[in-house]
């Protein structure tokens, strides 16, 4: 049993280390919303979300009150927007009528941000795939709250690689119809391979048409927890040090647990999943990378720094399946540049660069994440950059994405400011030698022999 106990124990993580729960996000299916109009698919849409999460954000701040554990973000996901629109949509346009209407909906409840903008496309597109996929770049202009992704490749099928040329383009396209903002359009869409049903966070949340007819997933956050308690056992052996992470993730689990079950409950829907994943943000001693740092690392980047993390990772997840029968999503550790100061400060000090990140995605918990490049940076390379995310999902059997922001006008030893828990980031340079020639064949590359293990 989870009982109120267990979060007094934790009142120091929360009070001095930064411990909360960074998400509750309530996923909502959409299928039984569809309709051959595009205005009453809209309507159904919009009365669907405020019908079912009208109180998220209460019931979020009431429990966080009456336990002391902050809850950061209320968030909603839905099914994926290019399979509700299928049977209404003939336009781009009608896909970005569908975005207005969940923006309004987002509004109208107060949450912080509404994931579901997205299309499936891992083996091939529909044509509705197509049209919600070129309609993204509208879509995240005339929105506030919207989040996108799109899933291009999955160690099953192998990757759309006719998806990843289009969303090379689509990631240029929306830096430019954003670019009175520093192109933040691009810091709310996501490629992914491997995307998971049931992830809490954003850009990659959507409700995956598996799920039940809505449910609540948490997500809990605690590097600075992680890293307090690695520093009470400074130069200790690499027993103790996994011990330490693992015993603590345990106790972040159990808070995230008792939220979620009483979040579920107050909103009479079910509980979902807890995820694990220690996601950053920019305020100074809620850091991954200084987790890294008091492991013994004198910037992320440096020799051993993948070795690290796979070590930070697997301890994390081993401490959280021990504390809840539900554990799903990402779970890891998050090391997106521009939400964490370290992760900054190692770029600056040029221990970081993207091909180091790079090797880091096969052991954390996604990918390259919320990395700034300079606006000049062609379609190409950043379908190639995406290419070789998705490979490494598709081959190691995990989850994999990019999250990169080709910001229009700038380029490097310029900084890009988005603000709030999205942070800030120095322009990174990105590997200028050519690869259109592989990135314009068409077709898909297959799936890899370990995926056929029926």
């Amino acid at each position: 049993m989870i009982n109120i106990l267990e979060v007094a124990e934790t009142n120091k993580m929360i009070e001095k280390e930064n411990l909360d729960v960074r998400t509750i996000t309530m996923g909502i299916s959409l299928l039984d919303c569809m309709d051959s109009d595009t205005q009453k698919t809209c309507e159904n849409i919009y009365d669907k979300i405020v019908s079912l999460a009208g109180e998220l954000v209460n019931t979020g701040d009431e429990i966080g009150k009456e336990f002391g554990i902050p809850i950061v973000n209320k968030r909603v996901s839905v099914t994926p927007v290019a399979i509700v629109g299928e049977a209404c949509a003939k336009t781009t346009d009608d896909y970005v009528k569908i975005a207005k209407a969940l923006d309004r909906a987002a509004a109208s409840i107060g949450v912080n941000f509404i994931g579901g903008y997205s299309a499936l496309v891992s083996k091939g597109s529909t044509r509705a795939d197509d049209l919600l996929m070129r309609s993204i770049p509208e879509a995240l202009s005339q929105t506030e709250y919207i989040c996108s992704s799109v899933n291009v490749g999955s160690t099953k099928t192998g990757i759309n690689m006719d998806a990843v040329r289009l969303m090379g383009n689509i990631i240029k396209e929306t830096a430019l119809k954003t670019a009175d903002r520093d192109s933040i359009g691009c810091a709310k869409l996501v490629v992914l391979c491997n995307a998971p049903d049931d992830n809490p966070f954003m850009a990659g949340a959507f409700h995956g048409v598996s799920e039940n007819d809505s449910v609540i997933n948490v997500g809990v956050s605690g590097p600075g927890v992680v890293k307090n308690a690695l520093e009470s056992v400074r130069g200790s052996d690499f027993k103790t040090l996994c011990e330490t992470i693992k015993k603590t993730a345990f106790k972040i689990t159990r808070v995230g647990q008792l939220v979620a079950q009483e979040a579920a409950k107050r909103l009479n829907t079910e509980f979902g999943i807890i995820d694990l994943s220690l996601a950053p943000t920019p305020a100074i001693g809620d850091s991954v990378a200084d987790i890294l740092k008091e492991i013994g690392l004198e910037h992320p980047g440096a020799p051993g720094t993948t070795a690290a993390l796979a070590l930070l990772n697997d301890q994390v997840k081993k401490g959280g399946v021990m504390a809840s029968s539900y554990v799903g999503g990402l779970s890891g550790a998050f090391i997106p540049v521009s939400e964490d100061q370290g992760m900054i400060d190692a770029v600056e000090a040029g221990a970081l660069t993207i091909e180091k990140l790079e090797a880091m995605t096969c052991v954390c918990s996604v990918g390259l994440d919320m990395i700034a490049v300079p606006g000049d940076t062609s379609a190409d390379t950043i379908a190639g950059v995406i290419a070789d995310e998705s490979a490494i999902g598709m081959i190691n059997q995990k989850t994999t994405a990019v999250r990169i922001i080709p910001v229009a006008g700038k380029g490097l030893g310029d900084t890009v400011e988005f603000g709030g828990l999205l942070g800030y980031a120095p322009i990174m340079p990105v590997n200028s030698f050519g690869c259109s020639d592989f990135i314009n064949r068409a077709g898909r590359i297959p799936a890899p022999i370990h995926s056929f293990k029926n």
